[in-house]
């Protein structure tokens, strides 16, 4: 568990003091600079911390893995011997993470619809049109995600 004096650096709780930026860790009180960044390292393999500390701060596993070394490599080596297949999985990077945004933005517009549907979900016209979409967007989404991964194997 990390110290409790840490706590003010990891809230960012600082105040102004004489137009200065400031900053109490422990008994003293120091000047914050707002692009203070603060580590922490471990060599601990799987670090656990209180939700309350995650909350706080961002986590990296730095963890080394066969597999993750051979995409790596692959990666590096397709990026040199064909770069036109880099780019294009590249591509297929961004058109996955637009299409899961979507996705997501269709499941939002169908919660917020069903909330304020009031009486029958069935004739509500706007509903039923939004989730016509949806499942057309789905579909779409669940074709181009297939081809995509199949792409990615090449």
């Amino acid at each position: 568990e990390l110290d409790p004096a840490l706590e003010p650096v990891l809230a960012k709780q600082t105040f102004k003091q004489g137009g200065t930026e400031m900053i109490k860790i422990g008994d003293e009180t120091i000047a914050y600079h707002p692009d203070f960044n603060f580590f922490i390292t471990s060599k601990l393999p799987n670090p656990h911390y209180s939700p309350e500390t995650c909350v706080k701060i961002t986590l990296l596993n730095f963890t080394v893995n066969q597999t993750g070394l051979e995409d790596q490599l692959l990666g590096i080596v397709v990026g040199k011997e064909r770069p036109d297949l880099q780019e294009e999985k590249n591509k297929l990077v961004v058109n996955m993470a637009e299409m899961k945004k979507t996705q997501k933005e269709l499941e939002d517009q169908i919660l917020k619809n069903l909330s304020e549907s009031e009486g029958d979900i069935l004739a509500d016209e706007q509903l039923i049109v939004v989730l016509g979409q949806a499942k057309t967007t789905s579909d779409k989404i669940a074709i181009d995600v297939a081809q995509a991964e199949v792409t990615e194997k090449e």
